[in-house]
């Protein structure tokens, strides 16, 4: 089961112009004979500059974190439609064959995981592709239409249980010497009751020249029938109706890991447009800028912004956060978070279809066009296997006969087996239902990768570029030490001083002293003013206080530096002096706080044997000393986005190579390493726009969690592989012989098919720290 370049859905019959056209066929198509290395960084270099022009693609209804795919090169009119049958590589075959042959159609974008196909064409053919798609016996729903009333799997299990008890008394009545009418009847039943629609899908399989198990099956069953195998005939057709629907039940748990992210958001939600009538409406109803209240205890709806109240939030759905999150007017909320013991009023910010929680399910079921290199080889080698297993078998119904001394009856049985193990479901489908619970996985730990390619590799990285400012550390100064200059005051009177005046300062070094702390209120200040470039001044009780730059506060005064102040410079600290008339009080030292998390994740990281380096635009000296404190020994600061860029593409080749950033000075290396890492929450557009993963609580740790995960689906990959082809190549095996009959076959197709997707549902079960 793949699931091919399946890009933004808009709504159907939008009108897509060239500058927001996505080129599924090119990227499906035309990927595999790219080398993996090119063909990621032409898919980067592809997306940064669409990132750097996102005004141009406003148009474009692509979420922010969707895969980026190439441009067509004409205005198009993009279908999308729900076909309820569209779940295995055999029908995505059948519907690609079927449409390319319509000159109108211009691309093809297939989610078998979800059973949606869009189709960009020329204006006005749309009834013709919706006529195509009815003449290959599928049934297209459209997005906007209810969907048509299926039958329910309890009542499916029901007929299928019916059939496979038809077909054991078929076998009984054989054993027990019935006549053979009975036998006849009974075989028929089950074949009937179990068969009708692998037949009606075989047969358009074979009318469309198409070798799906659907029409590998019916002809087994009909030459079981001709053979005069009626029982066997009967046994083959209900145990792999069987089978087919256990094996439906196991995928719909991969396809529901995705779809209950958005079963997290309520509902409805308590909304006003001027915050005085409320009342309860539909979440996917809300428009930005409404007002909503939400309860203690009561999930958000929709993400936006705090307006009234204090409160704490349950994250862990959205970013993995494992702590609670203070919560406080002006604080940004998302849906599907959990509020704690605080009533909230919040402004809506984004409408239902573009909240963080829907671009994070939309991110997962895209990620599949960005196939694993695993993948892309399981898919070529399945187009060669089908064929050459189907003209063994029909070899072997021919030459057996004339080479041993096997009838030809007995000759045609063994190649109907042959034809039923020849089927490569199994193999195909063992690679996205394992990628896909793998994304779903990490998006539930709050990362998000924008395709399997990029999750697959991350096991080899061994360089990591990391930026400083608000990757190592939170982005934002704090007061880190601080010194009084005049033996006659203690460092609290002139950290009280500094108080006074930062508290009416809005420069980042005011904030940063004046942060968490309160002034004690004894000092009173007039004429306060801000002077742009130096810092501010006051007339206090006892004169002029200047709070600023060294220089200006020093006026033409001279002062000695204290050893306190001179290690501040050194260590690369933003530097703020109090002074008087006659010169300075004391020195502030302002230095960007390193995340709590940092120390321990590069620990980790280095304990993996990935080599970490810090590349910064700070001075070098803020550079060193952040580096230090996170175990980091090599480190460049002062650096041009040019000059990060320089220093990615001397380590490419030499192993994965990633860069984890969150600015737009990010942005160019980010787009040219091996795996670009974006700090989903303080990240800027353009970074989280270009990069391959999003950290959604800017937690370093996560990488180490990635390279896990990475080790876990490559390991359930290998493992998919290995048994889909082991159990193959023995029944092939037997099947030459003679010693597998077409039940035994049955179970090696199917039953093949189902334990892949249950070694692959294993991953959706991970736990991370």
């Amino acid at each position: 089961m793949t699931s091919a370049n399946n890009t933004s859905k808009p709504e159907v019959g939008q009108r897509t112009s060239s500058a927001c056209q996505t080129g599924h066929e090119h990227s499906h198509d035309h990927g595999h004979a790219m080398s993996d290395h090119n063909h990621e960084h032409d898919h980067r270099h592809d997306h940064a500059a669409q990132a750097s022009h996102a005004h141009e693609g406003a148009c474009c209804s692509a979420p922010v974190l969707g895969p980026s795919v190439a441009l067509a090169a004409s205005t198009s009119t993009r279908l999308v439609v729900h076909i309820a049958d569209m779940d295995c590589p055999a029908e995505e075959n059948m519907i690609r064959s079927g449409l390319k042959k319509l000159d109108q159609v211009q691309s093809l974008g297939f989610d078998l995981m979800q059973r949606v196909l869009t189709v960009d064409h020329v204006e006005g053919a749309r009834d013709k592709v919706l006529s195509a798609l009815r003449g290959l016996g599928f049934e297209p729903r459209m997005a906007d239409e209810k969907p048509v009333k299926q039958v329910s799997p309890k009542q499916g299990l029901i007929r299928i249980a019916g059939a496979v008890v038809l077909a054991l008394a078929a076998e009984i009545s054989h054993w027990l010497a019935a006549p053979e009418w009975l036998v006849i009847i009974l075989a028929l039943a089950a074949i009937l009751s179990g068969g009708v629609q692998v037949y009606k899908k075989g047969w358009i399989a074979l009318r469309n020249g198409q070798l799906n198990i659907n029409a590998l099956m019916s002809i087994a069953v009909t030459g079981a029938v001709l053979l005069a195998q009626w029982p066997e005939a009967a046994m083959v057709m209900s145990l792999f109706s069987l089978a087919e629907w256990i094996e439906a039940r196991s995928l719909d748990r991969a396809r529901n890991a995705v779809d209950s992210l958005l079963k997290l958001v309520p509902d409805e939600v308590l909304v006003s447009v001027d915050g005085k009538d409320w009342q309860r409406v539909p979440a996917n109803q809300v428009q930005a800028g409404w007002q909503v209240r939400v309860a203690p205890g009561e999930r958000f709806g929709l993400d936006g912004k705090v307006l009234q109240g204090l409160s704490t939030v349950n994250q862990a759905p959205i970013t993995g956060e494992s702590a609670p999150v203070d919560k406080a007017p002006g604080d940004e909320v998302f849906a599907g978070t959990i509020n704690g013991m605080g009533e909230l009023v919040y402004q809506v910010q984004a409408a239902h279809d573009d909240t963080l929680l829907a671009r994070i399910t939309r991110s997962v079921q895209e990620a599949q066009a960005n196939k694993a290199p695993i993948q892309r080889f399981v898919d070529q080698f399945s187009r060669i296997y089908t064929p050459l297993v189907v003209v063994a078998a029909a070899l072997m119904a021919v030459a057996l006969p004339l080479i041993w001394d096997v009838s030809w009856s007995e000759s045609v049985y063994r190649a109907l087996v042959l034809l039923v193990i020849a089927c490569p479901c199994a193999l195909v489908i063992s690679t996205p239902v394992a990628v896909v619970s793998a994304l779903a996985s990490a998006a539930r730990a709050g990362i998000l990768i924008k395709g399997g390619v990029y999750l697959e590799r991350a096991r080899q990285l061994r360089y990591l570029a990391v930026d400083k400012t608000g990757t190592l550390t939170l982005g934002e100064p704090s007061l880190s030490e601080y010194g009084s200059l005049r033996p006659s005051l203690s460092d609290s009177e002139v950290l009280d001083m500094a108080l006074a005046l930062a508290e009416r300062s809005d420069h980042p070094a005011s904030q940063a002293i004046a942060r968490g702390r309160v002034a004690s209120g004894l000092l009173s200040l007039d004429q306060f003013e801000a002077l742009a470039g130096n810092g501010v001044q006051a007339q206090g009780a006892t004169g002029q206080l200047r709070l600023g730059k060294r220089s200006w506060v020093l006026g033409q005064n001279q002062a000695q530096s204290s050893q306190g102040e001179q290690q501040a410079v050194e260590s690369g600290a933003t530097m703020v002096y109090l002074g008087d008339e006659q010169g300075l009080l004391a020195w502030f030292a302002m230095m960007d706080t390193l995340r709590p998390t940092t120390t321990p994740a590069i620990r980790d990281l280095q304990a993996q044997g990935v080599q970490v380096e810090v590349l910064s635009g700070d001075h070098e000296q803020a550079v060193r000393h952040v580096a230090r404190q996170a175990g980091i020994k090599d480190f460049r600061g002062g650096l041009l986005p040019q000059d990060k860029l320089d220093r990615i593409e001397e380590k490419l080749g030499k192993g994965l190579v990633a860069m984890v950033g969150d600015g737009i000075n990010d942005a160019p290396a980010l787009a040219r390493a091996d795996v670009g890492i974006a700090m989903g929450a303080l990240g800027s557009d353009i970074a989280i726009e270009t990069a391959d993963v999003a950290l959604m609580d800017d937690d370093l740790g996560k990488i180490a969690l990635l390279m896990r995960q990475s080790r876990a689906l490559h390991a359930v990959l290998w493992q998919n592989i290995s048994l889909a082809l082991g159990i193959k190549a023995v029944f092939l095996v037997m099947a030459l012989t003679g010693q597998a009959t077409m039940w035994m076959a049955v179970f090696a197709d199917v039953g093949a098919s189902l334990l892949v997707v249950l070694n692959s549902l294993r991953l959706l079960r991970a736990r991370h720290p």
